[in-house]
């Protein structure tokens, strides 16, 4: 079976990762100051793991919400074994399982 696009060089993918972890971590420092600022972070992360079909790790996907992908600092509960997140921007909840 034929593949339909190249795979980029591993050298550009670890670029590409640690440029999309030093998004996160900007993210998490100006949100308090500018929330707009870390949400534009969050969407240039997203558009660069999809440029160069990088995985987000788990820990970022749980940073935004998975609906209007905002950046996420809303609520968080634990509820029959699973985290249950809230975002306040668009109302809605994501749950992933917990163990």
């Amino acid at each position: 079976m034929k593949r339909k696009h190249k795979s980029k060089p591993l050298s550009q993918v670890k670029l590409v990762q640690e440029r999309i972890a030093h998004l996160f971590e900007m993210a998490d420092e100006i949100y308090k100051e500018k929330p707009a600022l870390a949400d534009r972070y969050v969407q240039l992360a997203r558009k660069l793991s999809m440029k160069y079909k990088v995985r987000l790790t788990s820990l970022q996907k749980r940073k935004f919400c998975s609906h209007c992908y905002k950046y996420r600092r809303g609520r968080v509960r634990l509820r029959n074994k699973k985290l249950v997140y809230y975002c306040p921007e668009c109302k809605r909840y994501t749950r992933v399982p917990y163990k």
